[in-house]
């Protein structure tokens, strides 16, 4: 079999086969097929696409060229959710302890953010001592006990997907549905867990931009997860402004306390309980959705979702005073208004280039090895459909430098105020 081959197969518009997709992958794997031929294909996929089939098929060759993490030891339904990331998007954090209060495993194993739309790891260790990287026993004996942990990949997950993800980056092939979704799958199904929930973000901020594309990506990535044998769905939700109030990384572990607490904006709110029921009916812990609810929400006004959250920090290491002061995360120098220059109603309040200021402040990467700003970010004060005074502060910039006229500027062309708007839908569509 012959590189070359399968890469005029594809750039025809042909089917590839599992012996084809099994070549290619083998050969990512051991470097036996160069840069340029992977390359090559991967821009023939981009313009030709895929079938169902082949999306699957190569979603499960990356997922078999590494280790698949063996959960078996944790009793119960384990249950898992994906994010395609976007711009405060810190709902993993309150989510996964609600959920792990009603009795279900919650083992979540999480990324890192290139770019704007940061990474969970990211975010939990901007609390003191927190270890995202644990064994493989120590994360199946803190879920078993805990009933949560959220920690970097462990061992060698699905190494084909690690080096066709660089080369998509630098290919501009990164918005291929099938790319995206054989590796999201192939990472997801080597986790171990039995069910997935995958919020799938559409707007400025998110990957996919158009609602159109979000549906395509959201029904390829559950229908890879039900032919692999998973109990899978998806949402669509809206990232056209950022989610809930505060973008960075410490600002971040406090509003996923507040909502722990029930003090957290409505809209973060809202999803975390909107994906949290599925992950709860998937869990076998509520006959629908309206019930799980209700579980969810009882998490909240009894404490043990926040006990959970605490409980989790204290068994990875970190300083689970967190939870009651806020201060001992790092802290900001600065703390700047960003004030209304008229009247009227917030049209406009660009996810994108809102995530793009608090990255250039230091709280989000460039390059993959860029050191991080724990204490830097932005608050909101009003979101999209608020009345808004001439002078009023629309967001706080946390900044550790006085001076931030690219900031400003950055953020005065992400912000529109009109005479009038409407607030925007949050959940667009359920695919199950």
């Amino acid at each position: 079999m012959r590189m070359v081959d399968i890469i005029d197969t594809k750039r025809n518009g042909g089917v590839l086969s599992d012996e084809q997709l099994q070549f290619f992958v083998d050969g990512v794997v051991n470097g036996t097929i160069p840069d340029y031929q992977i390359s090559a294909l991967l821009m023939a996929i981009y313009f030709q696409d895929m079938t169902k089939e082949e999306q699957t098929s190569l979603t499960m060759k990356m997922m078999e060229s590494g280790e698949r993490l063996d959960l078996s030891r944790i009793p119960g339904i384990k249950v898992d959710k994906h994010s395609t990331g976007g711009v405060g998007d810190k709902v993993s954090l309150p989510l996964a302890a609600m959920v792990a209060a009603t009795g279900i495993p919650v083992p979540m194993i999480s990324g890192r953010g290139l770019g704007h739309t940061g990474g969970t790891l990211d975010k939990l260790e901007a609390i003191p001592g927190f270890r995202v990287e644990l064994s493989e026993d120590e994360f199946i004996n803190q879920v078993a006990k805990e009933k949560l942990a959220i920690v970097g990949a462990t061992g060698e997950v699905a190494p084909a997907d690690k080096k066709i993800y660089g080369l998509r980056d630098v290919t501009d092939t990164v918005d291929s549905i099938p790319l995206i979704a054989s590796s999201i799958m192939s990472k997801k199904i080597a986790s171990g867990t039995d069910a997935l929930v995958i919020d799938v973000k559409t707007g400025t901020g998110a990957f996919m931009k158009t609602l159109d594309q979000s549906r395509l990506l959201a029904k390829a990535l559950v229908e890879i997860g039900k032919q692999a044998g998973l109990k899978c769905m998806a949402v669509i939700s809206d990232m056209n402004q950022p989610l809930g109030n505060k973008i960075g990384n410490a600002l971040e572990i406090e509003e996923s306390i507040d909502v722990l607490k029930g003090k957290g904006p409505k809209d973060l709110t809202e999803l975390v309980l909107t994906l949290g029921s599925y992950m709860v009916v998937m869990g076998e812990k509520a006959q629908n959705t309206t019930e799980a609810r209700k579980m969810l929400e009882q998490t909240i006004q009894d404490g043990s979702a926040f006990e959970r959250f605490a409980a989790m920090i204290k068994a990875q290491g970190g300083d689970p005073a967190v939870v009651d002061n806020y201060q001992l995360m790092p802290q900001a120098k600065y703390k700047i208004p960003f004030k209304a220059d008229r009247d009227g109603v917030l049209t406009k309040l660009s996810a994108d280039e809102v995530g793009t200021a608090s990255m250039l402040l230091g709280g989000g990467r460039q390059k993959a090895d860029d050191a991080l700003d724990y204490s830097v970010g932005i608050e909101l004060h009003h979101k999209l459909g608020d009345y808004v005074k001439d002078g009023e502060p629309i967001l706080t910039i946390y900044s550790n430098r006085q001076e931030i006229p690219d900031i400003e500027q950055l953020l005065r062309e992400s912000i529109k105020i009109s005479d009038d708007g409407k607030v925007p839908t949050l959940i667009h569509e359920i695919i199950e």
